[in-house]
């Protein structure tokens, strides 16, 4: 926890107050679809954080209290608020549910995919001073609660290693033949958030999962539209939430 953090108080990121937040937290990049979720799967929802826009709620499913929240894009983002989350506010899992590119012909356009480990171009991890390189990894017993939901609940899925960039692939010289690279050494999906979310989880000492749909295929160029993205998403949200219940 930050020096200058009270415990009886949020952070300059966050202005819920320490116990407004559930054990289990699902962050979606997206604030609004941490809203979405809210409305549509909680019960009793209370909003705890409006800061800067990055929504975040607490309320009840099924009898047990979860929370969601907004991550904003790319690792510097999610570092911070799930690194606060987890020191600040005593969460103990954080389940990231949002898309992915497909890097690989079986992962098809509204597949789940859970990064089993996490690949990087990024330096997140030399802040830790580190003589070689942080293989970053889900929390087993998380990922293996979420596969057999899935298998119990017929959703197509897929389980492996993801790159986790912190380029967005459609804007850089990557995106392009350099992901063929990745594909080729088995990465599945590729995303901006779950190597920092997997970092911060081990330097803690606390649980993290990364879990997608498949929005974009790299390799046919299928892409779900906006209305299919809203639709296809429940899968995931369903297999999260079930996963959330049960901790």
């Amino acid at each position: 926890m930050h020096d200058s953090y009270k415990s009886t108080e949020g952070t300059p990121h966050n202005n819920a107050k320490p116990g407004d937040f559930a054990p289990t937290v699902l962050m979606p990049g997206d604030p609004l679809r941490a809203r979405y979720i809210a409305e549509h799967y909680l019960e009793k929802v209370q909003e705890v954080n409006s800061v800067r826009g990055m929504l975040g709620f607490t309320g009840t499913y099924k009898g047990k209290s979860v929370s969601v929240m907004g991550s904003g894009m790319g690792a510097p983002s999610i570092g911070i608020y799930s690194y606060e989350l987890f020191t600040h506010y005593g969460v103990e899992n954080i389940i990231r549910i949002g898309t992915c590119g497909g890097l690989r012909p079986e992962i098809k356009v509204g597949d789940v995919v859970f990064a089993l480990a996490a690949c990087t171009n990024s330096n997140y991890a030399h802040q830790y001073h580190l003589s070689g390189t942080f293989s970053a990894c889900a929390d087993y017993g998380l990922l293996e609660k979420a596969v057999v939901i899935t298998r119990s609940l017929d959703f197509p899925f897929w389980v492996g290693n993801v790159f986790s960039s912190d380029l967005f692939s459609l804007y850089s010289a990557e995106g392009d033949e350099g992901w063929k690279k990745w594909a080729k050494l088995g990465c599945g999906g590729t995303d901006m958030e779950s190597y920092a979310l997997y970092c911060n989880a081990a330097y803690t000492g606390k649980k993290a999962l990364a879990m997608f749909t498949c929005s974009d295929s790299n390799v046919s160029g299928e892409s779900l539209d906006a209305y299919a993205r809203q639709t296809a998403l429940h899968a995931m949200f369903e297999v999260s939430l079930a996963v959330a219940h049960e901790l």
